[in-house]
């Protein structure tokens, strides 16, 4: 279950297609920039679904995005590219970057440690603590614990906020 700390604040309306493009845009010429002064070669591609924009980093030799490959690396580049896309366009953004299939392998990581919390479960745990992550890595823990039949729930606040599993 999300609860609506993870969801848009109500201030904040949906932005259009046209918006969602114009975000990918500046992200890309953003990436872009940053590529060539890391000397680092890239293909970028855009996509819009859901609501988001999602900008891919991607490359025909997979070691040439290793240096910014790491969760960490990707989590902290795409908040640098979502400031750099509201200072220009003055509208928060939600957008989600993916360097060299980086987020499969999250949706991967992120699937194993929900296993292991439903193997928790399943041994007779009321309730199954995860580690604290960002608010899209826990939509994908909601998501993940939903298809699996358990319920889950977000608790703490900033960087501490975290995700809980429970029986469905």
């Amino acid at each position: 279950m999300m609860t609506t700390s993870d969801q848009i604040a109500p201030e904040q309306t949906a932005a259009t297609e046209e918006q969602l493009e114009q975000e990918g845009d500046i992200a890309a010429d953003y990436l872009e920039g940053l590529l060539d002064i890391a000397d680092i070669d890239g293909d970028l591609a855009m996509d819009v679904r859901a609501g988001r924009a999602y900008v891919s980093v991607e490359a025909d030799d997979a070691d040439s995005l290793s240096s910014i490959a790491h969760p960490d690396t990707v989590q902290a580049l795409q908040e640098l590219t979502r400031l750099a896309v509201q200072n220009a366009t003055g509208r928060f953004s939600r957008l989600i970057l993916d360097i060299g299939g980086s987020r499969d392998a999250r949706q991967r990581q992120l699937e194993m440690l929900v296993d292991r919390a439903i193997e928790r479960l399943v041994e007779g745990a009321s309730q199954a603590s995860l580690p604290a992550m960002s608010s899209y890595e826990r939509k994908l823990v909601h998501d993940i614990a939903a298809d699996r039949g358990y319920d889950s729930e977000s608790f703490g606040e900033g960087a501490d906020r975290h995700t809980v599993l429970r029986r469905g």
